[in-house]
């Protein structure tokens, strides 16, 4: 063996046990998921190479304070893929190995919590423990029993060992979060570290205050009770376990990629977390034939999405100022890939809030960027902040314009309104989708615009053609594209009134609102005429936003802003007015994948018929318009007794 390659594998060994350990045990990882994937990896491959075995471990021993407990069977970790053609050679080698053409496969949910092992014997909770290290976990009885979903005796004569997830909701996770952030408590990570710190709690009572939820994947030792994985998760389904809506039952393999695709399109709007889909041969009777290996089985793998946090080094804590002239602390970072996408800054949301997360310059951090939200910095590694670092303070004038910043709640705003960068965020906003809508007219070109002159407030997007020559003559523009954007702009001079009301960027107003403010009032100079009370009146509007409102048309920036338009042949289009409709007085929200209409069509229908599309489920919510996928939303309505239909019932509805 080569000198070098004997100690990196020595050092890989170290590494890959000492973060199981963090992540595990301590529930302080230090690297991303992706990370250990990585190291884990190189591992396995530099062992093959080198002749030896390097068993990784998963999992960690069981703390201090809590009875240990031997699993009857090892809880074993899986193989992971990474891409479909892994997937596909894992599956072709398993037809190889059991000499069959084609397999039938389960595919489920990869939760991203903390493994659980509940004993059942004559229909009792027995026993609940974690993983551990594999071969020995905590002992959690008591704290699993103020789980959701474990139910504390199941219709079982025999004796059953049940696996499964503990996990905490989105939901729960943010409301959490909230509570610490207002009494001024450090902020918990990720739901799966509060999940897996909750339950080694010593007090029951703490744990039953977390609002956990536990999801079984399937059975653990003994003779199966079902002959495929389906229908066993069905029988514990009997048994009172919860099963998630989204699964694959004894599909082909090609099936198992199709579901593969639908999961990570759906993933966002889960009502919790989960970091891949773990496939299975469905038949228990071939999984006992394709066995194991020393990791897991053979039958099993799990394909592994993009991960949704990663770990990098801050640089530097900036300064930004948003179009409303709010100035927000934001973390300029070492390039990190963190959800399929390299990230260089991510937002820390105001001081406040970065006080609780406790980050500083020089700190190797988290960085999370779930779905498609814009990337933030959610905590510290505190073990590795350099000892010079300097807690960062709040700043006292505009980074852009120099005016001294006043303090509204927990923000700091810049008060000039003619402020650069006040200006730029509020044409970009006003160019784009929700808006306007003017292709070609994007960031970079509307600061290069506003740096060079051309551009002064939003009105001043109209005055363009008076500047074609000059325009042409730009670096890297050129004759037709900018013919094109001119036209472009041209099209935009009788804009829809709920879109040009959106575009101005008036405080708390936003798409749903200025859709509700257009056909409550009709016309532009109806809204601009309007008092508080008149604001108020319309549902959803409350006094702060009609406040805002009534300020901002009543302002000399507002009515100047105003005048300018009509100077320059600038019609919003009148609205018709809502009156009556076969949805009048009733709030939709439509969830989850629709197969026949997009999310806007549908919302569209509604409005026209005289009702109110929103973007979450309330009180006020009439029904609930529920695809596949449906998540937080779609658990909210049931909790509330919101009506729920499917889309091909809303179909017919609206048919009939």
């Amino acid at each position: 063996m080569a000198g070098s390659d004997q100690e990196r594998l020595t050092w890989l060994q170290a590494e890959v046990d000492r973060h199981n350990r963090l992540y595990h045990g301590d529930d302080t990882p230090e690297i991303s998921d992706s990370e250990f994937d990585a190291l884990v990896r190189e591992l396995s491959s530099l062992s093959l190479a080198l002749g030896v075995q390097a068993p990784v471990r998963v999992g960690a021993p069981a703390k201090r304070g809590l009875p240990e407990h031997r699993h009857r069977a090892p809880m074993l970790s899986l193989d992971n893929a990474f891409s479909a053609e892994e997937l596909r050679a894992w599956h072709e080698r398993n037809c190889k190995l059991a000499g069959v053409a084609e397999i039938r496969y389960s595919a489920e949910l990869k939760y991203d919590g903390m493994s659980l092992s509940l004993i059942y014997g004559q229909g009792k909770l027995l026993s609940a423990a974690t993983r551990g290290d594999g071969a020995v976990g905590e002992l959690v009885t008591e704290n699993a029993k103020t789980v959701a979903g474990i139910p504390h005796t199941i219709p079982f004569s025999g004796d059953l060992e049940v696996r499964g997830e503990v996990m905490m909701s989105k939901v729960t996770f943010a409301r959490l979060n909230d509570a610490r952030r207002e009494s001024g408590q450090q902020l918990f990570v990720n739901p799966r570290n509060a999940a897996a710190g909750a339950m080694r709690q010593l007090d029951p009572v703490l744990v039953a205050q977390r609002q956990l939820e536990f999801y079984p994947y399937g059975q653990g030792d003994g003779e199966a009770i079902r002959p495929t994985q389906t229908e066993v998760l069905l029988a514990l389904q009997e048994m009172g376990f919860t099963l998630p809506t989204l699964s694959l039952r004894n599909g082909s393999f090609e099936s198992v990629l199709v579901f593969v695709q639908q999961v990570q399109t759906e993933r966002a709007d889960l009502p919790f977390g989960i970091d891949g889909v773990v496939v299975k041969a469905n038949e228990t009777a071939l999984q006992t034939r394709l066995g194991f290996t020393s990791r897991g089985p053979r039958w099993a793998i799990a394909y592994k999405f993009p991960a949704e946090q990663a770990f990098t080094i801050l640089r530097e804590i900036g300064l930004q100022v948003g179009r409303t002239g709010v100035v927000t602390p934001v973390a300029e970072l070492v390039p990190v890939f963190v959800g399929g996408v390299q990230v260089s800054r991510a937002t820390l949301h105001n001081f406040s809030d970065l006080k609780l997360r406790d980050v500083r310059a020089g700190d190797r951090v988290i960085v999370q960027r779930a779905g498609d939200v814009i990337p933030e910095v959610v905590g510290a590694v505190l073990a590795d902040r350099p000892a010079n670092s300097v807690e960062p303070t709040p700043p006292t004038h505009c980074p852009e314009c120099g005016t001294e910043l006043i303090e509204v709640g927990v923000a700091y705003r810049c008060p000039n309104a003619a402020c650069p960068a006040q200006t730029t965020g509020a044409l970009i906003h006003f160019c784009g989708r929700g808006a306007l809508d003017i292709e070609g007219l994007g960031e970079k070109l509307v600061v290069r615009l506003t740096e060079l002159g051309y551009l002064s407030d939003l009105a001043s997007i109209f005055e363009l053609r008076n500047f074609e020559s000059e325009l042409v003559e730009l670096e890297g523009l050129g004759a037709t594209s900018i013919t094109k954007l001119l036209a472009m702009i041209e099209s935009r001079r009788t804009p829809a009134l709920p879109k040009f009301l959106y575009g101005l960027g008036i405080r708390q107003v936003g798409e749903r609102t200025s859709v509700d403010l257009a056909q409550a009032f009709g016309e532009l100079s109806a809204l601009a005429a309007a008092t508080e009370a008149d604001l108020v009146a319309i549902p959803d509007v409350g006094p702060i936003t009609a406040r805002e409102i009534a300020h901002w048309f009543a302002s000399d920036d507002g009515r100047r802003l105003l005048a300018r338009f009509t100077e320059l042949g600038v019609q919003p289009q009148s609205e018709a007015k809502r009156e009556g409709g076969p949805f009048a007085g009733q709030t939709w929200v439509f969830t989850g994948s629709l197969e026949k209409l997009n999310r806007d069509e549908a919302e569209a229908i509604v409005i026209a018929g005289g009702g109110k599309a929103a973007g979450s489920v309330s009180a006020k919510t009439t029904t609930v318009v529920a695809g596949p996928g449906a998540g937080s939303k779609l658990a909210k309505a049931e909790q509330l007794g919101i009506r729920v239909m499917t889309e091909a019932e809303f179909l017919a509805l609206i048919d009939g």
